[in-house]
């Protein structure tokens, strides 16, 4: 953690334009600056940048808040902000920083994260999503989010605000998304719309949560079509769950999948890995999904109804893994996927794998501090990791996903 030792507490810079040497990223998507023993959190700056920022939020103690006024030193790596009148916009905090360096800083927070939470010194590249380097990181996402304000005008939110920046265009967008030109339209008296667009031609949208478009919507990613119930949760960049797909078939060779043997696939949605596994090795593999929406393990009952030893069930996962640990360990060679909230699997289900002890543990995440912090108790408990993988599958965003692979 940061050293604040000396630190006057009663010390308060609110609004006053300070001189900063940006240091590093941290995680979130800001970056680091210090000031007369004080760390000052900065956005839209890059490390090695000498800037004027603007204090926006003090609170006291060790830290502040800070947004730049004037770049004095610029880093190479500084582009043009893809996104015109819409820099401050929520979702392409990143899009000031050449694709490239972005991914840099990404695996610098990771590499941070699991040095930190769980003891790990490893440096791992953040790969690119097929078609992101050729198009710059642009036109990728199936899933939009546009508020609108009192006037009609559609948009994002501007950062820390629920101010709808008004937008002619969503460069980061499917071609569909765009096409549609909802964002060009007036609409009075509405508050939100969503838009999708499947890797199979259909578009969905909603207005307040009044669905029109295709009601079902199918998929095809990993080998098989999945159908996706109104709402239903799929990976943003259209090349996702084809990334993801693959690598946990690959990760599943690797380790010598059994499919005989007792295998879940937790947090499992609409049924996505449990699909690409039996792509791979057969309809005849057994394995259980489990997802706490009850539409989306009925979308996963449906779309794996063709594989012989599939069930889903439609229950929070802890609650069912502590049914399944009341029985003991699992039985040889079985194989246990995880894909949890941002917030991680917690200390309760990773206890739960500890008593259930899997062979091979596949951890797939969003969030590279929830990771590294379940990662701890799994590596004192006698997991090896074998592999460690990590993909930009949001450009332009400080996210990216991680994919751990642990043995026994």
């Amino acid at each position: 953690m940061w050293n604040t030792c000396l630190v006057n507490k009663s010390t308060n810079w609110l609004d006053q334009v300070i001189e900063l040497d940006i240091e590093k990223v941290a995680h979130g998507g800001i970056f680091v600056a210090r000031h007369e023993g004080r760390v000052v959190f900065v956005s839209h700056v890059l490390p090695g940048e000498k800037v004027k920022a603007r204090v926006y939020e003090d609170k006291g103690g060790s830290f502040c808040r800070a947004e730049p006024t004037e770049i004095l030193v610029a880093s190479p790596d500084r582009v043009k902000h893809f996104w015109k009148n819409a820099e401050q916009a929520g979702g392409a905090e990143f899009g000031h920083i050449k694709l490239s360096r972005q991914r840099e800083l990404k695996s610098d927070v990771l590499s941070e994260a699991l040095q930190r939470f769980a003891g790990i010194e490893m440096r791992v590249p953040v790969l690119a999503a097929p078609g992101d380097d050729e198009n710059n990181g642009l036109g990728y996402r199936t899933r939009i989010q546009l508020h609108v304000n009192e006037d009609g005008d559609v948009g994002p939110y501007r950062e820390r605000s629920h101010e709808v920046v008004r937008v002619k265009t969503l460069p980061l967008a499917v071609p569909e998304i765009q096409e549609l030109g909802l964002h060009l339209k007036n609409w009075q008296d509405v508050k939100k719309i969503e838009i999708a667009a499947s890797s199979t031609g259909q578009i969905q949208y909603t207005v307040d949560k009044k669905l029109k478009g295709e009601e079902k919507f199918l998929e095809r990613a990993g080998g098989r079509t999945f159908r996706l119930s109104a709402g239903a949760f799929w990976q943003v960049h259209k090349e996702a769950a084809n990334v993801l797909a693959k690598e946990i078939v690959l990760l599943a060779k690797a380790e010598n999948f059994d499919k005989n043997a007792q295998n879940y696939d937790l947090y499992g949605g609409v049924g996505l890995f449990s699909g690409a596994l039996a792509a791979a090795f057969g309809l005849d593999i057994q394995i259980t999904t489990v997802e706490a929406s009850k539409s989306a393990a009925e979308d996963a009952r449906r779309n794996l109804i063709d594989i012989k030893g599939a069930k889903s069930v439609a229950t929070p996962v802890e609650r069912f893994l502590d049914e399944l640990a009341s029985h003991g360990e699992l039985k040889p060679n079985s194989t246990v996927i995880i894909d949890p909230p941002r917030s991680g699997a917690g200390k309760h289900v990773i206890e739960r794998l500890l008593t259930l002890k899997p062979d091979h543990l596949i951890y797939v995440a969003c969030d590279p501090i929830a990771v590294a912090r379940d990662l701890a108790p799994l590596t004192e408990g006698g997991y090896k990791i074998s592999s460690i993988k990590a993909f930009d599958l949001f450009p332009h965003t400080h996210h990216f996903e991680t994919v751990v692979s642990l043995v026994r």
